[in-house]
């Protein structure tokens, strides 16, 4: 089985997560930030990913640091469960609509971090309501999180909101396109034979 495991302690964050690439999408974190939950389970049951462990930061000080940090330990998880990427395709794209919104992300687990993020949000906080108390996320912790992740699971990620109204969805569609195309990249490719998807023979 392609899994792993990171734990990632600093002076603000303390985050631990296990993923399995071959999963069925269960989804068992730990996370404090409401709607950042909501992603990473919509991400984890459109990949097909399996997900446990916690995330604790700083959030006195606010969301920065525990979503980008989080985004490091998943790309994290990623890079290790991929191994040396021998028999995967390693390149995948997807265009998800959700009503009026239409995001699309490619990705290439090539070797060389590099995000291209292009989200068209507000910036405004999405307010919520968590354990009887008014929460929100903070959407320009959205790009923090993806440059986290594709800087540890040295990938090339480019997302693109194409139209779209609400932040929600946006920030939504985009994380189920970046998930679906994942899993187009990760899923091994049986014409491969388990050879490594490089000219150079090896992913550096």
């Amino acid at each position: 089985m392609r899994t792993a495991t990171v734990k990632r302690e600093t002076g603000e964050t303390q985050i631990e997560l296990t993923l399995n690439l071959d999963g069925t999408g269960k989804y068992d974190v730990d996370n404090p930030i409401g709607f950042f939950d909501h992603m990473l389970r919509s991400f984890c049951k459109h990949g097909l990913f399996d997900l446990s462990g916690s995330i604790k930061g700083d959030l006195n000080v606010d969301q920065h640091h525990t979503i980008e940090d989080t985004g490091i330990v998943l790309g994290e998880c990623f890079k290790r469960a991929l191994g040396d990427c021998a028999g995967i395709y390693r390149s995948g794209f997807f265009i998800y609509p959700m009503d009026e919104t239409l995001a699309q992300a490619a990705v290439d687990f090539g070797g060389r971090p590099y995000l291209v993020c292009n989200s068209q949000l507000s910036g405004m906080p999405l307010v919520s309501l968590q354990d009887g108390k008014q929460g929100s996320f903070q959407t320009d912790c959205f790009e923090d999180f993806w440059q986290g992740f594709a800087n540890a699971a040295l990938c090339n990620l480019h997302i693109d909101v194409i139209r779209g109204r609400s932040d929600h969805h946006k920030i939504e569609a985009c994380f189920k396109a970046v998930s679906r195309a994942i899993r187009a990249a990760t899923e091994i490719d049986q014409r491969r034979g388990g050879t490594v998807p490089s000219t150079k023979g090896v992913i550096i």
